[in-house]
């Protein structure tokens, strides 16, 4: 029996601004904005973008920031933040947009004028799903006793 085929989805590398100073002074942990997604044309605030089905549908989501606006110009120069690259699984229609298929991309929006964009709420029941797990703060190791060594004489 061959075992089964486990697909490989095609990725993508996105260019992310990561906020220190939201992290550092606690603001990421009430829920303001850490990581900022670039879009060429914008930024994606969204937590969970490599999971948001509205990648290629930005501009209609609250989590948007057009680059020309105030707030994108002014985030692009601030001090504090670690530019980063992360890898970004595609479905097969978002590659084909990304490669320049424009029935593919239309298809796509078609498809996403009907899915729901993400939402300050959805996000808030997310992270708050997130909060039943254990703080890695308050994991610890087990104590492993170090070998002695036993002198010569």
């Amino acid at each position: 029996m061959c075992p089964p085929v486990q697909r490989s989805w095609p990725k993508r590398t996105s260019e992310v601004l990561v906020d220190r100073n939201a992290i550092t002074c606690g603001a990421a942990a009430n829920g303001a904005p850490w990581r900022y997604y670039d879009l060429g044309h914008g930024w994606c605030s969204y937590e969970f973008f490599d999971q948001c089905p509205h990648r290629m549908a930005c501009v209609r989501c609250d989590f948007y920031v057009p680059k020309d606006s105030t707030y994108g110009q002014w985030l692009e120069t601030r001090d504090g933040l670690l530019k980063m690259l992360q890898e970004i699984p595609l479905s097969d229609d978002e590659c084909a947009a990304v490669d320049g298929d424009v029935q593919a991309l239309n298809r796509l929006l078609e498809y996403l004028k009907e899915v729901p964009t993400p939402d300050e709420c959805s996000q808030e029941n997310h992270r708050s799903s997130l909060k039943k797990f254990i703080p890695v703060s308050n994991v610890s190791l087990p104590q492993k006793s170090l070998p002695t060594t036993q002198a010569k004489a």
